[in-house]
Formats: C-alpha cells, structure tokens, sequence
C-alpha cells in the first residue's frame, strides 16, 4: 500500500502501523508527541479554492483570493496555469513583477495606494499586452496601469520567498490548494501502534518562517519551543493556544491579519503571553501581535486536539549564543556568514553570557554580533525543581531571565560567613506570586537555593548556604517563610564572590 509521510512517498506492507511508516521514511519521533493521520474520502473533486501554491525557483509561497468577485479575482481563477514559466520582469524594494503576457485588462490612470502583500494585475505603459502579475512588498503608492478592481489576493505565507526573488528567478508552477477537511476526515494519535492504511497521509510535525517585522515577539516564540514543541492548552474551531508563556509580557510590534497558518503572541489583557496559532482567517487585532506562520504541516494544526503535544520546527533557527564557548560560536556563525565580535575574555573555551543585538532577526539584518564571554569557572550551573516549587521556579526564571535565555544573571547583595544573597535583575515579585511552596522542616543542604516567600518581609531575595543548616533558610528566614527551589551544583564556584559581583547561571540537570 501506498501512503505519505510529510510529503514523501513510501510504499508498505499491508497491516503496517504508524511505527512501521516513521522507520520506512527515515522520521525521528520524540516520544509522546501527536501525529497526524489523514484519510481522503474514494471520491472528492477538486471544488474552486481560494488559496493557491505558487512554486518558484527559490522556494514556494500561497496566495488567497478576495471573497469579493471582481474580474482580476475571474482572470486569476480561469487562467492562472498561463502564468507558469513568467520571469521576474522587474524588482525593487516596493514590489516585484512577473510576466510579461497578454490580457484583457482596461488599465486606469492614477496612483493607488498598495498594502503589504497584495497581488494585483498590472501593465506596462498601460498596453494590455504586456500585463505583469505584481507583488507588493511594501506598503506604497504607485501607479501600475492596473484594473479599476485593484488587488484580487494576499500573499498568506512564505513571505521571505517573496523578498528573495530576483531577476533570475521564474514561476515553476502553480497549484490550487484544496482545504483538506474538503476532501477527507483527520485525527491525531500518540499510539504508534496504529494501524494505517492506503492512501494516508500522515504529518509528524509542522513548521513555522518567523516574521521579521517581530523580532523581539520571535524571541518568545523562540523561548517557548526551544524544546522542539508546541503543547495545545486550547483547542477552539479558530485556534490553537499554547499558555506555558501566559503572564510574560511580550512586545507589540506586527499589526497584520491573523490568516489561517499566523502565529501570535497576545501583548495585552487576559491571556497576556499565551501563544496562538490561527486555524482559520481572523482581522487583525491590537493585543495579537504576530510573529510568525505555519508554512508547513498545516494539515497537523487543523487535526489537533486539547492535550495533544506537536514538534515543531523554525526558520530561522534561533541564534543564542549565551552559554556557549566562542569556538562553538564561531562554528555555527560561519555557517551563516554572521561575523563574531569578541569581548571579555576571548579564549575559544571560554564562555558567551551575553550578546549584540539580542534578537535572531536582528542579528541576520546586519550580519554580525557581539559576544562578551567569561571563564568557564565563573559561569555556574543550577538544577531547579520544577516538580517540587513550579510557581517559584516560574519566579525565578522570570527573574534572571532564564525563561528567554540560556545563562541568566544574579547579582551578590550582601555575602556573610556562609551564606551568599543575591538580587534578580527583574522585580518580579511585584506580579509573581510567591506562595509557601516545598518548605524546609528538619535542614537546609549545602548550595539549596532558597526564596524568601510572602510569609516574610523580605520576599525575593535568593540565598544559598554553602554548609547545611538546620535552623534558618539560605536567606536567613525561617524555614516557614523559605522556599527551596533548586540546587547550585558548582558550590566551589561561588568562593570568590564578593558583594557587588554578577554571578552567570545555567539551568543543568544534576546527572550532567
């Protein structure tokens, strides 16, 4: 029998399972995670779409028609394949042109005022002709020789494509994008003994072009799938949500139509920080901003269901740098033609704790960064309890920042005898609660990091004792009003610091 695993043909015996197809396609499967698996009903016809793939020799991208019909909207609909094999006729920094070829198009006179990612029908010294199809890229003015019906679609995804086209690049093909619940029924399973059959098409995972008008909002997208995955809180008929990053607050910055595949974060009001993936076409909204789309696998986001946990994928890839040595730094930045400056100590195994600019997008836009890095002595490995305190932990690494970042930083506040204090960079505890949580009853072991709770004053500091105590927590407080949310594996590392100092962190499992 013959099925499809995320786009690639394979052929199996009857009776295979789910397994049985992952081996045959040569897919890495992380345990746990939901995969999709589609089945097209015997007989469908392809109805009218209003989304179509349009393939070119740097990549792919789709468009979606207007719901309004207009007589480009018609042009499109009853001659788009006459559009396969047109060349990039022009490009500049506002739009790019395809074709030339002839129409019936009454161009008008006039500028016209153009969105982001219009697709319209446009001439060349107003003589049908010599039509072109256009892309915007830019919003602007201009004055294009177009039909008084002006833009019949919107570029919905792969925009980068769109901007790396260049006077040597054509159309290879276009093709009508079929709606899949059109043509048959989906679901999603963990179970891999599933048996498939003839004709699925099966998706493990799904992938999304972050938008580069986003770069600070990426970055928490980047945070919240560092792991490789997407977990579905929330299942509504228009979304998908994931809340691991609800309560962080996340910048405004792209103000676009939530269309099917659009990835947001939302900046403002109940929610602030949960993750949204659109499963169908929404406006545009002032608390969503978005930052990027699903340009692969949208057949996975269709199917999902609350629960379900899905891998991911991002291009780019982000760059953080933070806790990696210069050597393995310049590895990876060499592949990507990123040129590295470096401060602090420079040695090839010392250690990256911070980085210029901040944001992958950035840092692709001029083509460098800068690295400042540390001895490997002075960066300190932590393991935190994240079974034991949750909402502490979520605390502290909202404080140090390590809900975005590798390494994190701890300012000494005041050193005595054996106890160390330190002060986050962020205040946290103005919006984080800090609840009782995992207690101390009977001793405090050597290099417990201990949290003041809301039961003290205090409430806050960070302590760590560097011999085990039986009376007070690493903060001073007692055991009532201290929460013991992790442990510093590196105690020996902290010898030397004296009120004043940044200690670097690095979340570590204890068997590393």
């Amino acid at each position: 029998m013959n099925v499809e695993v995320d786009g690639q043909k394979i052929t199996l015996p009857e009776g295979s399972t789910l397994e049985d197809a992952l081996k045959k396609a040569d897919v890495k499967y992380k345990e746990g995670n939901a995969i999709g698996i589609f089945e097209e009903k015997k007989n469908h016809s392809a109805e009218e779409t209003k989304k179509y793939r349009i393939i070119t020799s740097k990549g792919e991208f789709q468009v979606e028609l207007y719901d309004e019909d207009t007589n480009s909207k018609k042009r499109w609909i009853n001659n788009y394949k006459d559009y396969e094999t047109t060349k990039v006729q022009w490009v500049n920094n506002d739009a790019l042109a395809f074709g030339s070829f002839k129409s019936n198009i009454s161009p008008v006179h006039g500028l016209y005022k153009f969105e982001e990612f219009d697709v319209i029908f446009g001439t060349g010294g107003f003589d049908p002709d010599k039509t072109f199809l256009i892309f915007i890229k830019e919003p602007h003015k201009a004055e294009y020789g177009i039909p008084d019906d002006g833009s019949f679609a919107y570029v919905i995804s792969g925009r980068k494509t769109v901007f790396d086209l260049d006077q040597s690049d054509t159309i290879d093909s276009i093709e009508p994008v079929v709606e899949w619940e059109e043509i048959g029924e989906g679901y999603t399973t963990s179970d891999l003994t599933t048996r498939v059959s003839d004709g699925n098409k099966i998706y493990t995972h799904f992938e999304v072009e972050i938008d580069p008008a986003a770069p600070e909002g990426a970055e928490n997208f980047f945070a919240l799938v560092n792991d490789g995955t997407f977990k579905i809180d929330l299942a509504a008929s228009s979304f998908l949500a994931d809340d691991r990053l609800k309560g962080e607050m996340s910048k405004y910055e792209n103000f676009e139509p939530r269309h099917t595949g659009a990835v947001s974060i939302r900046t403002a009001g109940y929610g602030t920080g949960r993750t949204y993936i659109s499963r169908k076409d929404r406006p545009s909204s002032i608390a969503h901003s978005v930052v990027g789309h699903v340009i692969k696998g949208i057949e996975l986001i269709k199917m999902a269901k609350n629960g379900d946990v899905l891998s991911i994928t991002t291009i780019p890839d982000q760059i953080m740098l933070l806790g990696k040595s210069f050597k393995e730094a310049e590895e990876r930045l060499s592949r990507l033609d990123i040129e590295l400056e470096k401060e602090g100590h420079t040695q090839d195994n010392a250690v990256i704790v911070s980085q210029k600019p901040e944001t992958t997008i950035e840092i692709f836009n001029q083509g460098e960064v800068k690295s400042y890095g540390v001895p490997e002595s002075h960066l300190v490995r932590i393991e935190l309890f994240d079974e034991l305190a949750p909402k502490t932990v979520d605390f502290f690494r909202h404080a140090t920042r390590l809900q975005f970042k590798n390494v994190g930083e701890l300012s000494v506040y005041l050193s005595y005898e054996n106890t160390y204090i330190f002060k986050a960079e962020l205040e946290a505890e103005k919006y984080k609660e800090i609840m009782p949580e995992n207690t101390p009853t009977n001793k405090v072991n050597a290099g417990d990091i201990g949290i003041t709770n809301q039961a003290a004053k205090r409430m806050g500091l960070i302590g760590v004792k560097t011999v085990d105590e039986d009376m007070f927590g690493p903060t001073g407080e007692k055991f009532t009003s201290t929460n013991i949310i992790g442990r510093i594996l590196d105690l020996e590392k902290l010898k030397n610091l004296k009120e004043g100092d940044v200690m670097h962190i690095t979340e570590s499992s204890g068997e590393d």
